[in-house]
């Protein structure tokens, strides 16, 4: 019997030394597309993607686009021709950890860090000068923040933020529930590196199913867009440092909302009310005792937690309506 389960043994190793080093997969030809319409910047030592397209001609706007958790700059990939007809610049960037961008391990990743390559981005278009208008999601949201509070404190080299819209993030952390999968990968511990090296594109896609709409799901090249791109770099690798924002919402609650509180830039909210992530009506009352100030366009009740993506003319149509109230 013992001489069975050491064959067996012996024949799993070779198995799962091939698993884990399966490559990634190639790029579809809409991501080579994207991939191949940017550029990179060097932020210390990171090589950062970004996309930069120029749009309407007699406009002075610009528009910079912060995505979310766990994806990339193609998350805006629906609305970006869209936004080029209404600004002058429209710019993304992947950040640290994620997309096309570097992802190196072992890491501190950190909202600051990410607000600070924003910065240097900006600072290599020579834009850092000129008021920029943010539009973000999920972990972008914070990263937004971060960005908020350095302006409203005059802090050498901040953005200069003419308008902000955030879109269905984890804003307040009582009202923030994260996946199952991402509480267990935040606290680190043993089963973090396994995990992270046995996740597949099936359950990835299975995870990412449940903050979309039941009536608007991606199709299945979209979720394997999705894989490909955090498979990159060996992104899943790193989802579980990436998952430290998580804790540093808790830790820089009053940072981060305070500059929400306190800011006289004009703020707008879209949000996707099927959101299991950052539910109704629990966050959006929170919100709005919050940030009184602040605007808001709620989307259909179908539309979940990637509003972008699930209502691409609805969020559209909101931002645009937003950035032309003021």
């Amino acid at each position: 019997m013992r001489e069975w389960w050491i064959q067996v043994g012996l024949l799993m190793v070779p198995l799962v030394a091939v698993y884990l080093h399966i490559p990634p997969p190639k790029l579809s030809p809409a991501l080579h597309s994207w991939r191949s319409s940017g550029s990179f910047f060097t932020y210390k030592t990171q090589n950062i993607f970004f996309r930069d397209s120029p749009g309407a001609v007699g406009s002075s706007d610009i528009v910079v686009l912060l995505h979310g958790f766990p994806t990339s700059s193609y998350d805006w990939y629906k609305i970006w021709e869209g936004l080029t007809q209404r600004f002058h610049r429209v710019i993304a960037l992947d950040f640290v950890g994620f997309g096309f961008s570097d992802k190196p391990r072992p890491h501190q990743y950190s909202i600051f860090e990410q607000a600070s390559i924003v910065e240097g981005l900006l600072r290599h278009l020579g834009l850092l000068n000129q008021r920029i208008n943010l539009l973000s999601h999920d972990y972008g949201d914070t990263v937004a923040q971060e960005l908020l509070y350095r302006y409203e404190h005059n802090k050498t080299g901040c953005v200069l933020i003419n308008s902000l819209c955030l879109s269905n993030g984890g804003i307040f952390p009582e009202t923030h529930y994260p996946r199952f999968i991402q509480k267990i990968l935040k606290d680190g511990g043993l089963l973090s590196p396994i995990i992270t090296r046995l996740t597949n594109y099936f359950f990835f896609a299975k995870s990412l199913a449940a903050v979309f709409g039941p009536y608007t799901q991606p199709s299945e090249a979209e979720y394997w867009d999705m894989w490909t791109v955090m498979r990159t770099n060996d992104g899943n690798l790193v989802v579980d440092s990436l998952l430290q924002y998580i804790n540093q919402r808790k830790q820089h609650r009053e940072r981060w909302i305070g500059a929400l509180k306190s800011t006289s830039v004009p703020l707008h909210l879209i949000y996707g009310p099927l959101d299991p992530v950052n539910p109704y009506p629990e966050f959006l009352q929170l919100y709005k005792q919050a940030v009184p100030m602040s605007t808001v366009t709620v989307l259909d009740d179908h539309i979940s937690h990637y509003p972008q993506l699930e209502d691409p003319q609805g969020f559209l149509n909101a931002y645009l309506n937003f950035i032309n109230s003021f």
